[in-house]
């Protein structure tokens, strides 16, 4: 047990190294480090060398993938470089407000129709897979404070935002499962799950960032705040924004953006300070991304992938190749967006982190192991399958994208 447990810090010492030092040779490879931490989970797993022979629990899992989410969508929303105003997010808005159900609803007809689930376990899977994913998409994303880029934008600030606003979908599924008949709870779907949870994280993230902002500052006119320190502060806003908005029945995740937001509108003026808080941010993430693709990775087992993988490889294709592209081509309709640009943003639904984070959830409300199973091994065909097809076919499309398509006026100055 000792040796397994050395060898596996051995390996993952190994690989921080890798994603530190070697960062440059590995950026000039068609290869995402999802993918690398994917292929070593499955060797360090049961179907490989049995390093990791403990399987984590689903409360486990879902307080793991639910810090690296929180930790994530805040560094979307600190990476906001735009004004809220309904011109400026019109993408975005497009992206969530029709995509997003698009993909929900398509989802949930096409495994009622091939895994043969009833309607609540369809949308629960629906809006388990809807959101995009922050985490696995740093190479879309955008990458400095003056990137005026579109796509980039656009798939930063929906990464953050669908991450939050799935939930009211899982809330519509498990209702479904669990109470039968819509007229037993629609209302109160409506009225808690939808308006006030979103209301409540969105003004909560807002006041929670601007309160400990001016705090910070106060204590500054009396005694400077070393930058490590103020650094910090960042990750005292994310709990606390999350924890408290959580406890009043709203969406942390989307207090969460909205703290991140509000917090780089306060740096407008700090931009060294504004990038330092980014940075600390990312190497959270980073290193968190390491810790939860190892764990998928050692979870999959053969049996189960084959026993699902004829009807969710088909779900998991369907999904990535077809629903994704042609609901974002409908979606940005009359955007005035070039016909390339409308299709990366169709590639670019990496799915990863906040479905597993969606999927533990939903596991622990208890859904029936006649449902739990089939959902969880579909879950992670589809976000295997993402991994395996952004990974390696990302760089290579954003560096196309980047000489033949993007202006040099939306890169801006690093």
């Amino acid at each position: 047990m000792l040796g397994n447990y050395l060898s596996f810090l051995l390996i993952l010492s190994l690989l921080i190294l890798l994603a530190t030092l070697g960062s440059k040779w590995i950026s000039q490879l068609p290869l995402s480090y999802a993918l690398i931490y994917l292929i070593v989970g499955i060797l360090l797993g049961s179907e490989g060398f049995d390093i990791l022979q403990t399987q984590p629990n689903t409360a486990l899992i879902e307080r793991l993938t639910e810090f690296v989410v929180i930790v994530s969508v805040f560094g979307c929303g600190l990476k906001m470089n735009r004004p809220l105003h309904p011109a400026h997010w019109q993408i975005t808005g497009r992206l969530i407000g029709i995509l997003m159900p698009i993909s929900i609803a398509a989802t949930a007809v096409i495994s009622h129709w091939l895994l043969e689930f009833d309607w609540g376990p369809a949308i629960l899977l629906g809006a388990i897979t809807a959101p995009t994913d922050p985490v696995l998409a740093s190479e879309v994303q955008l990458d400095h404070l003056q990137d005026r880029d579109e796509l980039r934008f656009s798939l930063t600030s929906e990464g953050g935002l669908n991450d939050s606003l799935a939930f009211p979908f899982v809330y519509f599924g498990l209702y479904w499962i669990q109470k039968g008949n819509p007229d037993n709870w629609f209302q109160k779907w409506v009225l808690v799950d939808l308006i006030w949870a979103i209301a409540a994280g969105i003004i909560m993230g807002m006041i929670v960032a601007l309160v400990i902002h001016w705090i910070v500052r106060q204590l500054q006119r009396h005694q400077p705040i070393e930058d490590l320190m103020e650094d910090l502060v960042a990750l005292g806003i994310i709990l606390l924004a999350y924890a408290l908005t959580e406890m009043v029945n709203g969406y942390g995740f989307l207090a969460v953006f909205a703290a991140g937001l509000t917090l780089g509108s306060c740096y407008q003026k700090r931009s060294d300070q504004h990038l330092a808080i980014i940075a600390v941010v990312e190497q959270f993430e980073k290193l968190l991304e390491i810790f939860v693709i190892l764990l998928l990775g050692a979870l999959l087992s053969i049996e189960p992938l084959f026993e699902y993988v004829s009807q969710a490889g088909w779900i998991a294709l369907l999904l990535l190749i077809v629903v994704r592209p042609l609901g974002a081509w409908l979606s940005l309709l009359g955007s005035g967006l070039p016909n390339q640009t409308r299709w990366l943003f169709g590639w670019f639904g990496i799915r990863g982190v906040g479905s597993l984070y969606y999927l533990s959830y939903s596991l622990g409300k208890g859904v029936g192991q006649q449902v739990a199973e089939p959902l969880t091994w579909t879950v992670y065909i589809i976000v295997v399958t993402s991994i395996v097809l952004h990974g390696i076919s990302t760089s290579t499309l954003m560096g196309w994208y980047h000489q033949k398509v993007e202006t040099p006026a939306s890169r801006g100055s690093e």
